[in-house]
């Protein structure tokens, strides 16, 4: 199991003698093979609840747990999707994939059929040699995320993976992150500023309030989705036009208005 849980989590950063509160008592479970979307304001202290679900940071009081156990670290449990894609450009796409699997001492005949695999998951088969800069911006966030992919995480947290694309590549690679979610499901924790997103990718959207981030509310989606059948539907701008998920975004944003609007 892959269940994520934030149990009262309050993270404070001392610096040059100011004390400033990231997040305070936020309390969440994302169930095994999940999908949950956070937005908020800027600085709600979105990307924190991610770093410390990934082991890059620690709450200062309250508990982070992944699959029941105590996140004290980074962990093969749990793979990270970047905004930026950092990818190292003097390997070829493939040795790119490989590398985690090096660093994990997985056979070398394991790994190899292992990358092979994860480019027919990802359609980047025929660009196994080619380069980062050979490639487009949504070809290189495609392998970011086979990278993730290809160590086979329980877990995939993703720090706005599509915020450095242009409006027709990320829309292009959310139906492909809604097709992955349905042949390869993981449990996956997605920071983004982009409500549409969110509603679009989500079984559940959480919205934080500004800092210090708490949990204002959490909006389940799947039940709409699944009720109307989104999922038959082909392309993405069809699914934004109906009338539940332009309800959906209307009350994100209205709860998002009411953060940018409150007093300090």
């Amino acid at each position: 199991m892959s269940e994520i849980e934030f149990n009262k989590v309050r993270r404070v950063y001392n610096a040059s003698a100011r004390v400033t509160v990231a997040v305070d008592d936020v309390s969440l479970t994302i169930a095994d093979k999940e999908f949950v979307a956070i937005v908020g304001p800027s600085g709600c202290g979105k990307t924190t609840c991610l770093r410390m679900a990934a082991g890059f940071d620690f709450p200062s009081s309250g508990t982070v747990q992944v699959g029941n156990r105590a996140v004290r670290g980074p962990g093969p449990d749990r793979a990270v999707v970047f905004q930026h894609f950092a990818l190292f450009p003097w390997m070829t796409v493939s040795a790119n994939i490989m590398l985690g699997l090096r660093n994990a001492k997985v056979p070398r005949d394991e790994a190899e059929q292992r990358v092979v695999k994860v480019l027919e998951l990802m359609n980047l088969q025929g660009s196994e040699n080619a380069f980062p800069h050979q490639l487009s911006g949504g070809m290189q966030q495609r392998v970011a995320i086979a990278r993730a992919y290809v160590l086979d995480p329980e877990v995939l947290l993703m720090d706005e993976p599509f915020g450095a694309l242009d409006a027709q590549t990320r829309v292009v690679m959310q139906e492909e992150l809604v097709r992955l979610a349905r042949v390869n499901p993981r449990t996956v924790l997605f920071i983004t500023h982009a409500v549409e997103e969110a509603v679009y990718l989500a079984d559940r959207v959480v919205v934080m309030t500004r800092g210090p981030g708490k949990i204002k509310t959490i909006i389940p989606v799947k039940p709409i989705r699944e009720s109307e059948a989104w999922d038959r539907k082909e392309r993405i701008e069809d699914v934004m036009t109906e009338p539940s998920f332009v309800r959906l975004r209307t009350e994100i944003w209205r709860l998002l208005r009411e953060e940018q609007k409150a007093p300090n």
